[in-house]
């Protein structure tokens, strides 16, 4: 051995026949799950949609073709493909035949409007859209909004939409060589997916994912939901957000089954769990409340247990009461797109079995602790970063330090920089810390109103609200709601000696300037509660909702 390799005061380990090099390093990539599951399980049923069936190696085989049309196209590495579509198998598909040739995915959410839609396909440069004939209306709008036109590839899925002179997505696999060679990346570092969110304000950050960081949530996805090659798993939560919550790669890396779903509908649930023996599906509690208040003529008896994983507000106890009676259990997850999803999780104690079930559903309602593949997450101070005793009471920023987050967000960083301010991811959400170390989330930090899932930012509906000729001032804050955990609700004072006009005109108004899910589904008139400096009180706002709603 070369005396240099081993002077004196020279790491002992940092010898240059033990630094990295092609034999013991590869890029993490969620890629090489489906490669890999293809040539272990060919045969093993990939994809089930309606009456089609494919196994792996179909499915590998079309990825191919996919991410070789692609590049026949002259698209490839750090470009967009934009897909708009439900859970089908093109969309499933688009996770791994764009980044195979390079290019990055952004799932489109398609409850956004025309506007949103045209806003993301400029700002993220998307090279083409692949979008689904059923949202044919709302492409057309947007695809007339944009500078300059893409290209688009059209899913028909068989249910009907019109054509809008795209080419057809089985003719546009057909383009592609199912034998053409892919690789992963040589960074692991590089983009896999971009996904917009609103954020905290009504303009959509663009959080662009790293293959690291997509790889290791999927991997932190299947412990946790205990995934292997005998699951299936049903497609209730949107492939569009968070990338499924990257079960998009999770279910492929475990050999488990996809069952696909266009729409999340009570009856069509109940029967796909008959039907394919479903093991686990994740969704928002409105999905829970919706398969609890299903018609009695829907629901179906199964001699199995249901995972179900779900998240955004806490499902309440009579929720989670009423699906256990049924057959599921119930986990409750927390995450944002910033961290690909799923971070935090209430991981189960066996002692919490023999609580009452007020007790044990308070206990549930946590968001819990760290992900496996989660570094770490405190609940802090968010000036001094000081930790928050965790005495349960007192309240603090909870931030998150991970290879699970966002590489930053695209075009933008000035909020890059603000969200990783001090080396820590920033959630914005106010948090207790208990004395067993599990986090339970109190408030929002910056007023956002989650709905079924989906993040509605205040700032969005009350921009939208001040352009109504009749409006002087609105406030919008979030109200519990039965069905869809929180819902916004509106506070408004109309202009002096104005013509009257009704909680009706609003919400039409913000139909018309809004997607629908961010519309106000209550309306309350009257000066809105100020402090002297003449800030409109949202916490007094927000208990006004809450008495509108016991």
């Amino acid at each position: 051995m070369s005396s240099a390799e081993y002077s004196p005061g020279r790491d002992l380990y940092d010898a240059p026949h033990l630094a990295r090099n092609s034999a013991n390093f590869a890029a993490l990539s969620p890629l090489g799950f489906l490669s890999r599951t293809a040539a272990i399980y060919p045969d093993k049923t990939a994809i089930i949609h309606d009456a089609a069936r494919l196994t792996y190696a179909q499915f590998y085989q079309r990825c191919r073709k996919f991410a070789d049309a692609l590049r026949r196209r002259g698209i490839g590495r750090s470009d967009t493909v934009a897909v708009l579509a439900p859970n089908v198998p093109a969309l499933l598909e688009a996770h791994y035949g764009v980044p195979m040739a390079g290019a990055v995915l952004n799932a489109l959410n398609y409850r956004l409007d025309a506007r949103s839609i045209a806003f993301i396909l400029d700002h993220s440069q998307a090279k083409l859209l692949i979008a689904d004939r059923e949202f044919a209306p709302i492409v057309a709008e947007a695809l007339a909004e944009l500078r300059t036109p893409i290209p688009l590839v059209e899913i028909d899925d068989g249910i009907g939409g019109s054509s809008l002179g795209g080419t057809e997505y089985e003719a546009f696999l057909a383009e592609g060589d199912p034998a053409a060679a892919w690789s992963g990346p040589q960074d692991e570092w590089a983009p896999i997916t971009l996904n917009y969110t609103s954020g905290t304000t009504g303009n959509p950050k663009g959080v662009v994912y790293h293959h690291r960081g997509a790889f290791l949530n999927a991997i932190g996805n299947a412990i946790t939901f205990g995934l292997d090659q005998r699951s299936a798993y049903l497609w209730t939560l949107p492939m569009f957000h968070c990338n499924g919550w990257t079960y998009t790669w999770a279910v492929t890396a475990m050999a488990g089954t996809h069952v696909c779903l266009r729409r999340v509908d009570s009856s069509a649930i109940f029967a796909a769990i008959a039907e394919h023996r479903v093991t686990h599906l994740c969704g928002a509690p409105i999905v829970l409340n919706m398969l609890v208040h299903a018609p009695d003529a829907v629901k179906r008896h199964f001699d199995h247990v249901v995972e179900v994983a779900t998240g955004g507000a806490a499902p309440p106890s009579a929720v989670i009461e009423a699906m256990e009676r049924m057959g599921f259990r119930v986990t409750h997850l927390y995450g944002l797109t910033e961290s690909y999803g799923p971070s935090t999780v209430c991981a189960w104690q066996d002692e919490w079995s023999g609580l009452a079930l007020p007790e044990r559903a308070a206990l549930m309602a946590r968001q819990g602790v760290n992900y496996l593949t989660l570094d770490h997450q405190r609940v802090v101070e968010p000036q001094t970063m000081a930790d928050a005793p965790a005495d349960g009471s007192t309240l603090g920023e909870l931030v998150l330090r991970s290879n699970t987050l966002m590489k930053g967000y695209l075009k933008n960083p000035a909020s890059t920089e603000e969200a990783f301010a001090g080396g820590w991811f920033h959630t914005g959400d106010l948090a207790v810390c208990h004395p067993d170390g599990y986090v339970e989330i109190k408030d929002r930090s910056k007023d956002i109103i989650i709905s079924g899932g989906e993040n509605i930012s205040s700032l969005e509906v009350e921009d939208a609200l001040y352009r109504h000729p009749q409006i002087m001032e609105a406030a919008v804050v979030a109200r519990p709601d039965p069905v869809w955990g929180e819902s916004p609700c509106a506070f408004i004072t109309l202009k002096p000696e104005t013509a009257p006009v009704t909680a009706d005109e609003i919400i039409a108004w913000c139909r018309a300037n809004l997607a629908h899910y961010k519309v106000p589904r209550t309306i309350v008139f009257g000066p809105l509660p100020k402090t002297s400096t003449g800030k409109i009180q949202k916490f007094e706002l927000r208990e006004r909702a809450k008495e509108l709603s016991a």
